[in-house]
Order: C-alpha cells, then sequence, then structure tokens
C-alpha cells in the first residue's frame, strides 16, 4: 500500500468544481482508501480519525468549501445521544440528542439527511454560524445507528445525489470494519 499519507495526496486538486464524471471518481477514490486504510484495523477511533482526513482531502480536492468533516457516534452510557467524535475543521457540538439538529435527525430516522440551505431547516443546530449547507449520513450496524457522518460547506447547496450515493457507501464500509460491539 505504500506510506499511508500518499492516501490524502491522491485527490484532485482543483480551483472549479469537478465534472460529474471526475467527482464519481474521486468519491470512489475516497471509498476504496478508507478500505484500504481499514483493512489493517478494527479500532473505531483509528479508522474514523483516518476517514475524518480522507473525507476533508477529497472535498477540498473537488473543490467543495466544505468546513467540517467527521463523525458523531452513540454515546455508550446513552442511546439516545450521540458524542464528538474525530473530525477536520472549526470546535464542535459535543454532544447532540437523538432528533435534533441534522446530525441527531438522521440518528433517528436512520436517513441521510441532505440540506441545501441549513438557514431554511428550522431544527438546524448551529455549530459553526458560516456553514450554509450540510450533508448526514447515518452508519447502521446490526440495524441499529451506532453514528453518523457529517459534512458541512460553507456554500449554498454543498452536496448532491452524488455525495449521497457515495457517502453512504462509506458508510456501509465504516460499519462493517469498525467494532461497535459496545454502541449496541
Amino acid at each position: 500500500m505504500g506510506f499511508h499519507a500518499e492516501l490524502s495526496n491522491q485527490f484532485a486538486s482543483s480551483t472549479e468544481r469537478l465534472t460529474k464524471e471526475e467527482k464519481i471518481e474521486s468519491l470512489e477514490m475516497l471509498v476504496e482508501s478508507y478500505k484500504a486504510l481499514a483493512a489493517d484495523t478494527k479500532n473505531l477511533i483509528s479508522n474514523l480519525a483516518n476517514a475524518s482526513s480522507l473525507l476533508w482531502f477529497c472535498y477540498k480536492g473537488m473543490n467543495v468549501n466544505v468546513n467540517w468533516t467527521g463523525f458523531y457516534i452513540l454515546d455508550s452510557s446513552d442511546n439516545k445521544k450521540l458524542v464528538l467524535a474525530p473530525f477536520q475543521g472549526k470546535v464542535a457540538c459535543q454532544e447532540i440528542f437523538f432528533g435534533k439538529g441534522v446530525c441527531g435527525s438522521a440518528a433517528q430516522t436512520g436517513e441521510t439527511q441532505l440540506v441545501p440551505n441549513v438557514h431554511e431547516c428550522e431544527n438546524h443546530i448551529a455549530c459553526d454560524g458560516e456553514t450554509k449547507s450540510e450533508i448526514v449520513i447515518p452508519i447502521k450496524f446490526n440495524g441499529k445507528v451506532v453514528g453518523v457522518i457529517d459534512l458541512d460547506c460553507l456554500d449554498l447547496n454543498g452536496f448532491d445525489e452524488t455525495d449521497k450515493f457515495y457517502l453512504e457507501l462509506l458508510a456501509e464500509s465504516i460499519a462493517t470494519s469498525c467494532n461497535w460491539e459496545k454502541y449496541i
């Protein structure tokens, strides 16, 4: 596999938005890079830390103006609360209850939340007032939501159905490659 850090350097670097085909190629590379890194360990924190870095570099390389990429995971002492996990970006909310905000909605419903304008989302929690759009993907293990992938963007309509598709694939890979037993 070479050096792990090389996986962050492989993403396209563009000053413009990529074509749909280029975007698909970058997102496929993101998922495959995660799988390669996760093949070496089932450690939840290690895998989520590397995944948050891959997300950051992938989206920055695609010239998507992300300001936060990372995870919230189920609090092992409260199965209706998410806690902050590895991420890239500004400091963030440390706890989010199911049903609250975009992350809590994804955790409660088990469905991806694609929000083109967070200022029109009455349930949005503004950890960073500069965020304009967000996508949150639930991570399910044995049918139970055990965490979420969360990406925030400084632009309106920062994410689309292509992002949703590939981030859901990433969530499936994370679900099967990490030790989630203490969260179920």
